[in-house]
């Protein structure tokens, strides 16, 4: 049987100038936009123990997990050094609106983007249990 074998991008729409939204990932994300205007993150640049993975999940309609957003759509970044991006994001004037936390599989922090959707950040890696709640 043919079958899903990862994310082969992520789309969504901005509410107004795409490469003004982009610009805004690219200084406080990091992402490296090409000449087309997005980003193509590959897998050998991601140095994390897990070897890089993707998570896909599909939330109930009265979740809270993307709140304080009114979004339908969340986007996990996987990032080298947590801490030293919630620094700069900080010093960048960008409210930190959950996180971090550590977790089974690493830690998270999450922030609004300039268009109010909420945005995961994780810094992974691998799962064990004793992480639950440290």
């Amino acid at each position: 049987m043919a079958r899903v074998t990862g994310i082969g991008g992520v789309f969504f729409k901005s509410r107004g100038e795409g490469s003004a939204l982009a610009a805004w990932y690219k200084e406080h994300l990091g992402l490296t936009l090409e000449d087309f205007g997005g980003a193509i993150l590959r897998w050998p640049d991601d140095k994390a123990e897990d070897k890089g993975l993707t998570v896909w999940c599909v939330a109930d309609k009265d979740s809270e997990w993307f709140s304080p957003s009114t979004s339908s759509l969340m986007i996990n970044y996987r990032v080298d050094d947590l801490g030293e991006l919630l620094d700069q994001l900080r010093a960048a004037g960008i409210e930190i609106v959950g996180g971090p936390d550590l977790a089974e599989n690493g830690k998270f922090a999450w922030i609004m983007d300039p268009e109010g959707n909420k945005v995961e950040l994780w810094e992974p890696r691998l799962w064990d249990d004793k992480n639950k709640g440290a």
